[in-house]
C-alpha cells in the first residue's frame, strides 16, 4: 500500500511539472552530468565540454561546412616564415560575462594555467608542450613561440580555450569553481542545478551579435538536462520538455515511432564528414590477471559483436578494427575486427595456463602462489550499454569466465578512473579528423593524463613522438598506421563499434536551414519556426 501511495505521488509530481515556455528556451539532453563547470579540470569530461562550448571560447573558430579557420577572439593572424612563431591580433571591445575586459593577459593564462599544477589540467599537456611560451605584445596582440616542430602547433593554439585570468585565479576553492563559470561566448550560466539541469541565457553583450551575416545563437535560452535513460528522454522529447536528442539506433528504429513522429517530433539520418567515436572496454594493464595479451586477446574473442550490431544498432554500425574510424585516412584498412570465437578464446586461455582445477565451472590460475578466478569487474557509467555487457558477460560465462558488471554513477565512476581503481571500465572516446595517438596511447600520459589503463609501448612511444614532427599529411599517415596497428596488436581495449551515420530527433517548432553541415549538425544555426515571443 505505501508503495502504492509513493507512485501515485510520483505520478502527480510528474504530472504537475509546469510545461517549458514556448520559444523561451532550446531543451536538450546531453545524457549525464557533468563531473565539474572548471573548464580545465574537466577538459577530458563529454559532459561538462558540452556546457563549456556554449560559454567559453577560442581564439580561432573552425567552419562547419570548409573545416577552414575563421576569426573569433582573434580577428587577424600569422605565421612566421620559419612557423615558429605565431602572432594573433585579439578582437577588440570584447567582454567577458561579468563586465570585465578581454585582454592579452587573459590568453597569457590559459596557456599558463595548462602546465600550473593547481589547475590540474595534464590531460591537455600534450597537446600543448611544443608551445615554448606566449608573449602579449601590447593588450590586443599574442605571439605563440614554439620549441618544437609540432604539426599541430598552430591548430592548439589557435583553438586555445581562453579563461578570464582575474576569475580563476580567485582562491574560492574547488567546490566554487566546479558550479560556476564565465567566459566571452554567446551564453553565459544562468543556473546549475546539481542532479536536473544546466540553464544557459543569451549574453546580449556577445562581440558576435553585431557582425554582419551572423546567423548563430538565436534561443534565449538553453538548458541542458542530464537524463540518462534514452526511453524516459524520448517520452520528454514527445512532451516538448527537449527540443534536441541524439539517437542511438534501437531508438531511431524502434522507439521513434508512433503518431507524433513526423508531426510534433522528427527523427533524422543524416551523413557528414565529422569523425565518428567509439565505445570500449579499456583492461587495467596493472592488473595481475590482465596484464597478460593472451588472456585480453581471448576476453575479445567472447565478445559478439555481430549480434550486438544486429539486435542493438540494427545494422546501423561495423565491429571496430582499432581506435580510428574506418573512414579516416590514418586507418591501416589492413587490420581486421577481432572476431566472435568462443572456442578459439578457450584456446588461447588454455595456452595461457588457465583451466577449471575445482569443478566449479569458472577457470582457475596460480598467479603469485596464489590460485586465481578468471574473474572481472567491469565499471558501467551508463545503464543504456548495459545490454550490450550482459550479451558479453553470458556468452563469457560458457567459457569459464566470470564477467561482473558493476554500474555506477557518472562522477563515482571518474573518480575510480582517475585513481586507477578498476579491473575494466567501459567508456567512450570522440575522434578528430587528424589522429594524434599521444594523450591517449603514450607512456608520458599514464599519470595524470587520458593513459588510464596504464598502457606503454616503447615502439608505439618512439613512433608517435617521431609522427608528431611530421608536417607531410601522406607521410605522417603512414607512421600513424603502424603505431595503429601495433595498438590493435596489443588488444588494451575492446573496440565496439563505429556508426555509419548520424542520428537524432527534435520538435516540430525547430526551424533548421538543412539536416547537417559537413563537419557537425549546426545546431547553433537553428531557430524557432515562430518568433512570437513568451514572457517568463
Amino acid at each position: 500500500m505505501r508503495f502504492f501511495l509513493m507512485a501515485l505521488l510520483g505520478l502527480f509530481v510528474f504530472g504537475c511539472q509546469p510545461k517549458p515556455k514556448r520559444n523561451i528556451a532550446f531543451y536538450v539532453n546531453i545524457s549525464g552530468e557533468p563531473t565539474t563547470l572548471h573548464p580545465l579540470k574537466g577538459s577530458s569530461d563529454a559532459y561538462t565540454s558540452r556546457v563549456t562550448g556554449y560559454v567559453i571560447e577560442t581564439l580561432l573558430t573552425k567552419d562547419l561546412d570548409t573545416y577552414e579557420w575563421k576569426p573569433a577572439l582573434a580577428t587577424d593572424w600569422s605565421i612566421s616564415e620559419d612557423k615558429k612563431v605565431f602572432t594573433f591580433k585579439l578582437r577588440k571591445g570584447v567582454k567577458w560575462h561579468d563586465g570585465k575586459p578581454f585582454t592579452a593577459e587573459d590568453v597569457k593564462f590559459s596557456y599558463d594555467a595548462i602546465f600550473d599544477d593547481k589547475y590540474k589540467a595534464i590531460s591537455m599537456r600534450p597537446y600543448y608542450e611544443g608551445i615554448e611560451k606566449v608573449e602579449i605584445v601590447d593588450p590586443h596582440t599574442v605571439k605563440f613561440y614554439t620549441k618544437t616542430n609540432y604539426y599541430k602547433n598552430f591548430d592548439i593554439s589557435a583553438g586555445l580555450s581562453i579563461l578570464p585570468k582575474h576569475f580563476y585565479e580567485q582562491d574560492k576553492g574547488k567546490a566554487f569553481f566546479n558550479k560556476n563559470i564565465v567566459g566571452t561566448g554567446p551564453y553565459k550560466l544562468d543556473l546549475y542545478k546539481r542532479g536536473s539541469r544546466v540553464v544557459l541565457k543569451k549574453y546580449e553583450d556577445w562581440w558576435g551579435f553585431d557582425l554582419e551575416g551572423q546567423k548563430e545563437w538565436n534561443f534565449p535560452k538553453i538548458v541542458l538536462r542530464f537524463v540518462g535513460d534514452q526511453t524516459v528522454a524520448l517520452e520528454m522529447l514527445k512532451k516538448g520538455s527537449l527540443d534536441f536528442l541524439g539517437l542511438q539506433p534501437a531508438s531511431y528504429v524502434k522507439k521513434a515511432v508512433g503518431p507524433k513522429w513526423g508531426k510534433e517530433v522528427h527523427k533524422v539520418r543524416t551523413y557528414n564528414k565529422t569523425p565518428k567515436g567509439y565505445n570500449f572496454i579499456g583492461w587495467n594493464l596493472k592488473h595481475d590477471i590482465l596484464k597478460d595479451k593472451r588472456v585480453r586477446k581471448a576476453l575479445y574473442h567472447l565478445v559478439n559483436r555481430k549480434l550486438m550490431i544486429d539486435k542493438f544498432e540494427y545494422g546501423y554500425s561495423v565491429p571496430a578494427a582499432g581506435p580510428i574510424y574506418p573512414d579516416s585516412p590514418y586507418h591501416d584498412k589492413s587490420i581486421k575486427p577481432i572476431e566472435y570465437n568462443p572456442k578459439k578464446a578457450l584456446s588461447i586461455l588454455r595456452e595461457a595456463g588457465w583451466k577449471d582445477t575445482d569443478g566449479d565451472n569458472i577457470l582457475d590460475k596460480v598467479i603469485d602462489g596464489k590460485k586465481r578466478d578468471l574473474s572481472i569487474t567491469i565499471l558501467e557509467p551508463y545503464e543504456g550499454f548495459m545490454k550490450y555487457l550482459t550479451v558479453f558477460k553470458e556468452d563469457a560465462k560458457k567459457a569459464g569466465v566470470d564477467i561482473n558488471i558493476k554500474l555506477m554513477e557518472w562522477n563515482s565512476f571518474i573518480k575510480l578512473v582517475d585513481e586507477k581503481k578498476f579491473d575494466a571500465i567501459r567508456m567512450a572516446w570522440s575522434a578528430s579528423v587528424d589522429w594524434d595517438p599521444k594523450q591517449i596511447w603514450h607512456s608520458d600520459s599514464i599519470n595524470g593524463g587520458s593513459n588510464f589503463i596504464s598502457y606503454s609501448n616503447s615502439k608505439v612511444d618512439e613512433l608517435t613522438d617521431k609522427a608528431r614532427l611530421i608536417h607531410d599529411r601522406a607521410e605522417r599517415i603512414k607512421i600513424l598506421q603502424k603505431v595503429e596497428r601495433m595498438i590493435a596488436e596489443d588488444v588494451p581495449y575492446v573496440w565496439f563499434t563505429y556508426k555509419d551515420s548520424t542520428m537524432y530527433a527534435h520538435t516540430d517548432r525547430i526551424k533548421k536551414e538543412k539536416d547537417t553541415y559537413n563537419y557537425g549538425i549546426g545546431t547553433s544555426f537553428w531557430d524557432f519556426k515562430s518568433k512570437k515571443r513568451v514572457e517568463e
